[in-house]
């Protein structure tokens, strides 16, 4: 697939950075904005106005983040698709059946997608609370569903996911991390209001609607760290690495990237705001067999 799906993680990232016709030059390497998606800085990264300009007129976002790889601020330039105006009016007016039917669909691939990950009989408990999920998931099934996803994802290792937390924890912030990012760069570029989720609408969080798109993809993220070792660290380069490549694999045994499924889920989100579909269609991850 095309390159542009590469995310630059300048986290630890101590050299100066430059730009120079579209590529940013960062020590010895060059590296096209054009192939990048994202970009990632810490603490020692040093900015300069021209790499933030530059990245905007590429419509790379940035993503700085703290200590634990979590982002907490991020430059988007403004969108340029033409129909920002239309879709932000769309989006407004959605009403609240509908929002609340998207909602539905999203927790039920979520959960579908998790139980993916999971050998029967949990697989199949799952895949009857996913069918059991209603208009708005009145019954919160998303968080009956994590209990038993969390505490059987990673056996014999009597796992509790926390934000805040080491060891499994830490590449499952990393990986959501990135897969963030994606998700944002999607929805701006879809020419859609970020802030404005159908279900996250916490007044201090700016990307609510990032936040709820990205659910289908979580389970992406967690397959990929459950096949590693448990003593797998993000100080190891090669973990990091494989972690950012999560987003160019494949959907399952479908020849669709995660990271075009990301792209093609914002894109009919806008078009189920404007009444285009009278449902909105939403990807299952599926763990590749073999």
């Amino acid at each position: 697939m095309s390159q542009r799906w590469r995310v630059l993680d300048l986290i630890e990232c101590s050299s100066d950075i430059s730009t120079k016709t579209g590529r940013l030059i960062i020590g010895e390497a060059e590296v096209p904005l054009s192939d990048v998606a994202c970009i990632l800085t810490g603490d020692r990264t040093k900015w300069s106005g021209s790499m933030v300009s530059m990245a905007a007129k590429f419509e790379v976002p940035i993503l700085a983040c703290d200590w634990r790889g979590i982002p907490y601020s991020m430059t988007m330039p403004w969108s340029s698709n033409s129909r920002v105006a239309t879709r932000h009016h769309a989006q407004c007016d959605l009403s609240i059946p509908r929002a609340k039917n998207a909602w539905m669909r999203v927790i039920r691939a979520k959960i579908l997608g998790q139980a993916a990950n999971l050998p029967d009989p949990n697989s199949l408990r799952l895949k009857e609370l996913a069918q059991a999920v209603r208009s708005g998931d009145p019954d919160n099934l998303e968080a009956r569903a994590a209990r038993t996803y969390w505490s059987t994802l990673f056996p014999g290792e009597n796992f509790s996911r926390d934000i805040s937390g080491l060891g499994r924890n830490t590449l499952l912030n990393y990986g959501y991390t990135v897969l963030r990012g994606f998700v944002i760069r999607a929805v701006c570029t879809a020419g859609l209001i970020p802030t404005l989720g159908i279900f996250h609408r916490n007044r201090s969080n700016a990307f609510g609607l990032a936040d709820d798109l990205i659910e289908p993809f979580r389970p992406a993220v967690d397959y990929s760290i459950a096949i590693l070792p448990r003593t797998a660290s993000l100080e190891d380069k090669e973990i990091k690495k494989y972690l950012v490549g999560i987003v160019t694999g494949h959907m399952g045994d479908s020849g669709e990237s995660v990271g075009a499924a990301i792209n093609d889920l914002a894109q009919r989100f806008a078009m189920y705001c404007e009444g285009d579909i009278p449902k909105l269609p939403v990807p299952v991850w599926v763990a590749p067999s073999g």
